[in-house]
């Protein structure tokens, strides 16, 4: 047997290694499937671009809570602390979730935490971010405060990190961290992955790096904040973003968001 066939099988087991892990961890079920507040008022998201393109991710989801709920438009206080490419330790979360730090005088009653979107791919930055979201979590969770994880999505060509695999593995590493700290895990990765499967022409990653979201990208993203947080499916919103977003696009993005969203907490 030459060198090359040796590497090649050795590459073949990794990969099946990799497909098994994957569904053990699918098999092993997320622990939290609901918050224990059912309508938070007071919502802190903390990540990077990937949530502040387009408007910030934290418009969107208020803006689909209101037109949902015409009465939540005055209660809702949400606030964005973002850093761009931060990964979670970038950021000073004793200060963030102080009372009256960010113009809110009572704590939050939900923190949304994103990591880097490349956390996942070595065990160096896995081992970083399951220590930071312990330790993060820790200290919202004294304040009486719920905590969420937002499951990335993969990257797609022309980013040097794209792979079949990257969605395995970054939807492991938030399962995995978010049963280990007992937090919601938002599956907008898997939303994004499954709007391609049945729409392979949609475009939610920006052509120019393959890694942040288009305008669409993000209102599926936050359709799937929203029915995981709020446990409302997200189908028949009025909200289109001031009618720049299609109502076939939207009505679309919505169904995923709902169909993710059911599906994960269902599996899980």
């Amino acid at each position: 047997m030459t060198n090359s066939q040796r590497l090649t099988i050795l590459k073949t087991w990794s990969m099946l290694l990799c497909l098994l892990w994957g569904t053990l961890a699918f098999a092993q079920g997320v622990v939290v499937k609901r918050l224990p507040i059912e309508s938070p008022q007071r919502v802190l998201f903390v990540g990077n671009s990937y949530m502040y393109y387009n408007d910030s991710l934290h418009n969107h989801v208020k803006r689909l809570a209101s037109a949902a709920d015409a009465s939540m438009e005055k209660t809702l206080k949400y606030k964005s602390a973002t850093i761009g490419g931060a990964p979670l330790w970038h950021h000073n979360i004793v200060h963030l979730t102080t009372p009256g730090n960010l113009g809110i005088k009572e704590p939050f009653e939900l923190v949304i935490m994103q990591g880097n979107s490349t956390d996942a791919l070595s065990d160096k930055t896995r081992a970083k971010f399951r220590e930071i979201a312990i330790e993060f979590s820790g200290v919202i969770t004294q304040r009486g405060t719920s905590v969420a994880l937002y499951m990335t999505p993969a990257h797609l060509a022309p980013s040097k990190s794209a792979s079949p695999q990257m969605m395995g593995q970054v939807r492991d590493m938030y399962v995995s961290v978010g049963n280990e700290i007992k937090a919601l895990v938002i599956p907008v990765g898997l939303a994004f992955e499954e709007a391609y499967r049945q729409r392979p022409s949609i475009k939610l990653h920006q052509d120019y790096d393959g890694s942040h979201p288009t305008l669409i990208g993000t209102y599926l993203a936050a359709c799937t904040v929203y029915a995981s947080v709020y446990g409302k499916s997200p189908v028949g919103n009025s909200y289109d973003y001031f009618g720049k977003i299609s109502q076939e696009d939207a009505a679309f993005l919505q169904k995923i968001a709902q169909e993710t969203v059911q599906k994960f907490y269902a599996n899980y």
